[in-house]
């Protein structure tokens, strides 16, 4: 047995390695701080810079509620302000008064009024994550989106979310996006805690059998992202826009690490309730994990992870988004804990040492939301540094179990 497969040399019991994530963490956080505009939370340019007049954005808004919450939780003074500041941008501005829902913008003044399950989702996962942590107004937010999810979005006939409708609701589109319905299982995870209802559990089960069970394993264990509304995957989706930042075409190796962590934790959450768990929960987090770092990792000569892939797994979009190192680095912890075999240990110490060589920017802040592939900065796909969440996520997970969520785990650890 070398010294890498010994649990106590493991990273993620190293003392020196979490103190190394929490103080990772708090940069993030601090970086992050400057994007607060009048309405919400803006994105940020490469230099940790905004406009006077950047506009916020609802998923920019729910994300820095979320993230900022997890950090009150744990006691971290000049958070409560800020996500006292989302909720409120949440709870006008950012709201259809008139219909329900939120717009992807204030008072939809980007033209786009269209309702979107990624966009609620993450809403509603904001006011969960607010709700633990305590702050006023937050109850009333997460009634509100828990609600809008269960009405418009949720299809139990497909066991899964709609994809997007017109501001009044209708004109459903004729699209199903694994990529709303992965995060309707991150926040189902967590609405299962803060509501202690397994229904949604039971929910989060049957997205992730459709999605991955019924589709990924059909497709060397990668996700499909783009299906038409009876689920029929669409193969040709997005190939003349093969780097759109949400739905691009191919699959996305990302994506990939990001189901197997949540495979991971939806088993262990419905263990702990004493909900059937089936067993392909794991094999299928395994294969996942497999696949990704087959087709994904150091496919092109250069460290590192590409966007997307073809249909025979080649890659076509080539960058590197923090994203999906975030992500990789999560899966491979959550799977390590899980199994404890080395070869995660090994991952997950390999992708924290590029995030550290070429993902972190130690002259202006945060992590480089985009390297191309000669790991350099770009802005091909996505200008600036516009997320907090996946980095500051990532700087977490390890520490934490795996049976509960995020916000939950922080505050029993209290």
């Amino acid at each position: 047995m070398t010294d890498l497969t010994r649990a106590s040399d493991s990273w993620l019991t190293s003392l020196p390695h979490q103190q190394w994530l929490h103080d990772q963490g708090q940069t993030l956080l601090d970086f992050a701080k400057a994007a607060r505009v009048p309405f919400g939370f803006a994105q940020l340019d490469r230099f940790g810079r905004r406009a006077d007049t950047a506009p916020a954005d609802t998923i920019t808004t729910a994300r820095m509620v979320h993230s900022f919450s997890l950090a009150h939780i744990q006691g971290l003074p000049g958070c409560a302000p800020l996500i006292d500041h989302g909720l409120a941008a949440l709870a006008g501005p950012l709201r259809d008064t008139e219909h329900g829902g939120w717009f992807a913008s204030p008072h939809a003044q980007d033209g786009n009024t269209r309702k979107a399950a990624y966009l609620h989702a993450f809403v509603a996962l904001a006011a969960s994550s607010a709700a633990v942590a305590g702050r006023g107004g937050s109850a009333e937010l997460l009634g509100d989106a828990v609600a809008i999810l269960e009405d418009r979005f949720w299809a139990e006939d497909e066991g899964a979310l709609r994809e997007s409708f017109a501001r009044d609701w209708s004109d459903c589109e004729a699209y199903r996006g694994a990529n709303s319905n992965m995060h309707g299982t991150e926040t189902f995870l967590a609405l299962a805690d803060v509501l202690d209802e397994d229904l949604w559990l039971d929910r989060a089960l049957r997205m992730a059998e459709r999605v991955i069970h019924q589709h990924a394993a059909d497709a060397d264990f990668l996700p499909i992202e783009h299906f038409d509304a009876h689920w029929r995957p669409l193969p040709d989706y997005n190939r003349d826009n093969p780097a759109d930042g949400f739905r691009p075409f191919g699959k996305t190796p990302g994506h990939g690490f990001e189901w197997a962590r949540l495979l991971l934790h939806l088993e262990a959450a419905r263990q702990q309730r004493g909900l059937p768990s089936p067993e392909w929960l794991l094999g299928d987090a395994r294969q996942l994990f497999a696949s990704a770092c087959q087709f994904g990792w150091n496919v092109d000569g250069s460290p590192g992870i590409v966007y997307t892939l073809d249909w025979d797994n080649r890659p076509v979009v080539r960058e590197r988004l923090h994203w999906t190192l975030a992500e990789a680095s999560a899966a491979a912890a959550a799977l390590l804990q899980r199994t404890g075999e080395p070869m995660y240990e090994v991952w997950y110490q390999r992708f924290w040492d590029y995030i550290d060589l070429h993902m972190i920017d130690r002259q202006y802040g945060s992590w480089h939301h985009e390297l191309d592939h000669d790991n350099l900065p770009s802005e091909t796909i996505w200008p600036g540094k516009p997320d907090l969440y996946h980095a500051y996520q990532a700087t977490l997970l390890p520490r934490l179990p795996l049976a509960i969520s995020l916000a939950s785990a922080l505050k029993l650890r209290r």
